[in-house]
This record gives structure tokens, C-alpha cells and sequence, in this order.
């Protein structure tokens, strides 16, 4: 099988991820609104590179339900480039998984299971990782889902930290940190744009919301669900 590569932009080499790590439960507002416990630990599962997709599915076996979330490229071990990129799910499936107290691969490492932005290196726009990002979703130009890297229950540093500690992170792995509120049901033909600003502070959702309507945005990519 041919290894899934992550395509860039001109100027920037396209690499390819032997894994991609996940983080789960890293907004209290997303562990609400799916009637989850708040963990005592961080949550962490694993999509294999065959899970990285070009395109945007509605069905797989079942409807399939997108969360977004703020992505990190691992360079020497460190997060060297950000980006942004859907954890797409079979819901149905992960919950029949669940209350079977099984592993969630079938439902979470699937074919297609992951697509990405382009990332943009760290070095290279003067940011680091830890710095504060904001990112977007909207479906057919309404707002769905608002995040913001200070409302995660762990920092973009402590993730980086506790799966160093268990697991080696290589050059080209992606980590994704987790969906904020708003997850849903993928639906065909609808169209599907994430964006991330660098650079912009929370201080409310209101005051937030506003700030980057005021800004232009560091990553602006859309898919046409299929």
C-alpha cells in the first residue's frame, strides 16, 4: 500500500506522517455536549497514516460526524508547523464500541478518516507553539465551530509533553489537540471551510468572535463533502 502523503502549497515540501496522534476530551464544552465524563487523564488514540484522506466523505458505512481541531507537524521531536484538520468519526459506531468498553479504532482510525490543511511553519512566521490560535469552522458559510488553543483543559505544551513520554514522536507525525463544541453529522454536497488566526487572545466567545471577523486569516481551506 502507498503511503498517504500531506500535500503543500508551493514553496513548502509535502510530507508524510507515520502516524497521527490524537487527543480526546480536551474541551469541557465538547465532553458536555456528548454527555462524556471529564477524564482525570489526558485522552490519547492513534490514527495510522492510512487514515489521511483528500476528500471529505458523508457516508462510509454509516454517516460519518466531523470534529475540527488545531493541528501540530512534529519536526526533530518539536512542533515545527501548524495547521488545521477534521477527526471524522462513525459515531453510531464508536458509541455501540463504547458501551462495550472497547477500543475505538474501528470507529476513529478508518480509511479517509483524517484530512488536513496546509501547515505553516512555526519558524518561519515568527510563532511558537504554544502561542494562542484560533480557528474556525463553518458549513455553507454558517459558524459551527469556534476554538480557541486557551480554552483546552491541557496546553499545546503539556500534550506534547505527556505523549513524549510514552510514545516517540518522528519527523512528519501530525498531532491533533482536540474539538471544541459544535461536532456534527457530515452532509453531502454542503461545504465545508476551516480557518486559523495566530496571535488573537480570548477574553469571551462574543469578544472573540468579533476580533476575528476583524482579522485576516493565517489558513483558509474548503472541502465539498462527497
Amino acid at each position: 500500500m502507498t503511503l498517504q502523503v500531506i500535500e503543500q502549497d508551493e514553496g513548502e515540501a509535502s510530507f508524510t506522517p507515520s502516524k497521527i496522534v490524537c487527543v480526546g476530551r480536551n474541551y469541557v464544552d465538547h465532553i458536555k455536549e456528548l454527555g462524556n465524563e471529564i477524564p482525570s487523564d489526558m485522552v490519547v488514540f492513534v490514527k495510522p497514516n492510512s487514515a489521511i484522506g483528500q476528500s471529505l466523505p458523508s457516508f462510509i458505512q454509516e454517516p460519518i460526524h466531523y470534529e475540527t481541531e488545531l493541528c501540530f507537524k512534529v519536526e526533530n521531536g518539536q512542533f515545527a508547523a501548524v495547521g488545521l484538520g477534521l477527526d471524522l468519526t462513525k459515531r453510531a459506531l464508536q458509541s455501540s464500541l463504547k458501551s462495550q468498553q472497547l477500543p475505538w479504532e474501528r470507529a476513529k482510525a478508518f480509511d479517509g478518516s483524517a484530512i488536513f490543511s496546509q501547515f505553516i511553519s512555526l519558524s518561519t512566521s515568527s510563532l511558537k507553539a504554544n502561542a494562542s490560535f484560533c480557528f474556525m469552522l463553518t458549513i455553507d458559510d454558517e459558524l459551527i465551530q469556534l476554538g480557541h488553543s486557551d480554552l483546552m483543559m491541557y496546553s499545546v505544551d503539556q500534550i506534547h509533553r505527556s505523549i513524549s513520554e510514552f510514545m516517540s514522536l518522528v519527523d512528519g507525525d501530525i498531532v491533533m489537540t482536540g474539538t471544541p463544541k459544535g461536532v456534527g453529522e457530515v452532509t453531502k454536497g454542503a461545504v465545508f471551510e476551516m480557518k486559523l488566526w495566530p496571535g488573537i487572545e480570548y477574553h469571551s466567545y462574543e469578544q472573540l468572535l468579533a476580533d476575528v471577523n476583524k482579522a485576516q486569516p493565517m489558513i483558509c481551506q474548503s472541502w465539498v463533502a462527497e
